[in-house]
């Protein structure tokens, strides 16, 4: 007679009408894996557990890859529909001083930056009243600044995009919020043949906000639509 002890009958009957619940049991299943490597004892090699140890380390692995594509793409959802409503929003106003002022509000507040500032080359005297009423969103600054700003020394031709850590913020830029601002986006834009270049700065006091390693192309479409409105008003 065996000496083992026999299921009690109601959990036999149990697990015989409903066999796929103990596979689906992950927990279940490494007990009775163990128990079964115990039963035969140590100085036999289970090639067949070893491999399902692999295949289950596999299986976690592509569920965590599974995950993680899952956050990537909810993330880049989320960011496409918020730059989808910035864009409407700063296509609202209807004369050029809204527009500059909605760009450093509600337009800033849409993308979750603490500062926006459009910054425009010149060789004029940047008193004029319109300036100084939009000082807050707006910095004129003299020709080759803003290439010179994105280089910061470097020698090349300055990307459309740059994302980094600021040490140092330019008060001409991001004015009284300067001190708090650790992290930048320089847009780089192109108004036309025969004009000088513009610059957006977005600034943020989260220095992990705007880094290197992000994507670009949603603020690349940002700044397109951004210049082709800046045409509109620069005619």
């Amino acid at each position: 007679m065996s000496s083992s002890p026999k299921l009690d009958s109601t959990l036999r009957e149990a697990i015989l009408s409903k066999p796929d619940a103990i596979l689906d049991d992950h927990d279940v299943m490494h007990a009775l894996i163990a128990a079964n490597e115990r039963a035969m004892g140590s100085n036999i090699i289970d090639l067949r557990g070893i491999a399902m140890e692999r295949l289950e380390t596999r299986l976690d692995r592509l569920e965590d890859t599974h995950r993680s594509v899952i956050a990537a793409a909810y993330e880049n959802l989320a960011g496409t529909n918020q730059v989808h409503r910035a864009i409407l929003r700063m296509l609202d106003p209807s004369d050029f001083e809204r527009f500059l002022r909605d760009l450093g509000g509600e337009v800033a507040d849409i993308l979750q930056v603490d500062k926006i500032t459009l910054v425009l080359e010149s060789d004029q005297d940047d008193s004029a009243p319109t300036v100084s009423r939009l000082h807050g969103a707006l910095s004129v600054m003299p020709p080759g600044f803003i290439d010179g700003y994105i280089l910061k020394g470097r020698r090349g031709t300055p990307r459309q995009i740059t994302l980094r850590h600021v040490a140092d913020p330019l008060p001409a830029l991001f004015g009284t919020d300067a001190d708090w601002i650790r992290s930048e986006a320089c847009l780089r834009l192109n108004f036309g043949e025969g004009r000088l270049p513009g610059m957006l700065v977005m600034g943020s006091e989260d220095a992990q906000h705007f880094t290197p390693q992000q994507g670009t192309d949603l603020l690349a479409f940002f700044a397109g639509v951004f210049e082709r409105a800046m045409r509109h008003w620069l005619k």
